[in-house]
C-alpha cells in the first residue's frame, strides 16, 4: 500500500515554505502565477485545497481511470464543491464554477498535450499568461452557458 505524504509534507514541497510560514502565501503567488505552464499553474495553486483533491478524488480515480479523465473529473469536482459553497453562501443554487472549472480542466489537458510551455518569458510575462488562460476560460465558459 503507498504511504500518504502529510498536509505539511505537501504544503512544504509545493510552497517551498512550511505550512502557515510566515511567506507561505507570497510563495503559493509567485508560483503558481510564475509557472511555465497552465498544468503548473494549478500543480502550486492552493496547495493545501490540492492535497484533499489529490488524495480523496485524484489518486482514487487514477486507480480506475485514464489521467486526462481523472484530471478533467477532478477540476468537476473541485468547481462542484466551489458551485455548493456559494449556493449555501447565496442561499440560490448555483451552477457557474463547475463548468468553468471543467473548462480549465480540458485546457490544462490539450495545453499538456500540445506541450504549450513558456519558461522562458520573465515571470511577470508568465503570470499575465497563466491569468490569460483563467480568464479566456471564464469567457469560454459564460459563452458555452448562454449558447446552451
Amino acid at each position: 500500500m503507498a504511504s500518504t505524504v502529510s498536509l505539511r509534507a505537501f504544503v512544504k514541497r509545493r510552497n517551498g515554505v512550511p505550512l502557515g510560514g510566515k511567506h507561505a502565501l507570497p510563495m503559493m503567488l509567485k508560483r503558481s502565477l510564475g509557472a511555465p505552464s497552465f498544468a503548473d499553474f494549478w500543480h502550486y495553486w492552493n496547495p493545501i485545497w490540492g492535497y484533499y483533491l489529490s488524495r480523496f478524488v485524484m489518486r482514487p480515480l487514477r486507480r480506475y481511470l485514464p489521467a486526462e479523465v481523472a484530471i478533467l473529473l477532478t477540476f468537476a469536482v473541485s468547481g462542484a464543491l466551489h458551485d455548493v459553497a456559494v449556493s449555501l453562501i447565496k442561499q440560490q443554487w448555483i451552477v457557474m464554477i463547475t463548468p468553468w472549472f471543467s473548462v480549465m480542466g480540458l485546457f490544462v489537458i490539450v495545453l499538456t498535450r500540445m506541450k504549450v510551455n513558456y519558461p522562458n518569458l520573465p515571470i511577470v510575462a508568465r503570470g499575465l499568461v497563466n491569468v490569460s488562460w483563467l480568464v479566456l476560460c471564464y469567457w469560454l465558459t459564460t459563452l458555452l452557458l448562454v449558447i446552451f
